[in-house]
């Protein structure tokens, strides 16, 4: 498909800089078969059984913005995927003049890493001077929180966004980027959803840089998909499956948890255990074979997330709802409102 389908004008007043609080009084859109509802994401319990299962991504965002300097260069490095527990890849500016064998000291000499390799469009691959283990407790001090460039380039990132910028769900260190669907719970919410009854697991997909780079191709097919890490335990597919058998629905909360199941499921739609990274990329004419309802923040013009969200409920539904949300003050990104789709043509 042609990436300009997906394209739609965006008011820069659309554009939330930071959460609602309490994060569970967000807007939230239904889009089911055509028909769109304006809820919050605390009415969420009432539109689940306790047949269903929510699916959560516990991966935990690391203070992935670096500043440094290379001699008497000053440099700037987002992380974006691990390699190993002391090499990363990072976009970084001003690329042209660093070669293979630089060194870069970060934070007044905190950190010091060697350029492994250098690649196109500002990619490097880093190896941090530290120990196993050792990296991520600096991180922690001197690194920042790797605000997407729509929020950053619009206000300082402050101490406040290391706790509007985590999931109260995050376990696993490993992402550069929040899955921000599950950015709207609250500890209140949860036990509305436990005391329903209604299931819930999580699984692990650590957010790249990349879920913010723009589409260069013309087509989508000629769009190269970047890599992310994820895992699926044997424990949460067999609860996944038995779920299924017995007439629930898979509530994948977020687009990172709908690509690995989607990347974990059979064509039968059985979820098996999964460990790798995932290059899945779903644009209309995709067949979901695991997930059913799908909750998600609004995303960019021209984006894959927007491709991913046109697969799951139809390009015309999801234009129709993104003009309405538009219209009707819907904040958009990873700290405006949630919206849940069913899939389309689902009974």
């Amino acid at each position: 498909m042609l990436v300009r389908e997906f394209d739609f004008e965006l008011p820069e007043t659309s554009i939330a800089l930071t959460p609602t609080s309490p994060r569970d009084s967000a807007k939230m859109l239904i889009v089911r078969q055509g028909t769109l509802e304006d809820m919050r994401v605390s009415d969420l319990p009432s539109l689940l059984t306790e047949k269903d299962i929510l699916v959560f991504n516990d991966t935990k965002v690391l203070p992935a913005q670096l500043y440094g300097r290379r001699g008497e260069m000053h440099v700037e490095c987002n992380l974006h995927k691990r390699e190993s527990a002391i090499t990363w890849r990072a976009f970084a500016k001003k690329t042209k003049r660093m070669r293979t064998g630089d060194e870069l000291i970060f934070g007044d000499g905190r950190l010091v890493a060697d350029i492994l390799e250098k690649g196109d469009d500002g990619e490097l691959l880093l190896g941090f001077k530290v120990k196993p283990g050792e990296l991520e407790p600096i991180l922690a001090e001197i690194g920042l929180m790797p605000l997407p460039p729509y929020i950053a380039s619009k206000r300082a990132i402050t101490e406040q966004d290391k706790a509007d910028y985590q999931t109260i769900f995050a376990r696993h260190e490993g992402a550069v980027a929040a899955p921000t669907a599950s950015l709207h719970y609250t500890e209140n919410l949860l036990r509305q959803i436990d005391e329903k009854g209604i299931k819930r697991v999580t699984l692990t997909l650590h957010v790249g840089a990349g879920t913010f780079l723009p589409v260069k191709a013309d087509d989508t097919k000629d769009h190269k998909m970047h890599a992310e890490w994820g895992e699926i335990s044997a424990e949460t597919a067999a609860i996944l499956n038995q779920v299924r058998s017995e007439g629930g629905r898979i509530i994948a909360v977020g687009t990172t948890a709908a690509r690995l199941l989607e990347t974990a499921a059979d064509e039968q739609g059985v979820i098996h255990p999964f460990s790798g990274d995932t290059r899945i990329f779903m644009t209309p004419g995709y067949s979901f074979k695991a997930v059913d309802i799908l909750q998600t923040n609004f995303h960019l013009p021209r984006s894959t997330l927007f491709m991913l969200v046109s697969a799951f409920a139809g390009l015309a539904a999801m234009r129709h709802a993104y003009m309405h949300a538009i219209t009707n003050g819907y904040r958009f990104y990873s700290y405006g409102d949630s919206s849940l789709l069913f899939k389309e043509n689902a009974q």
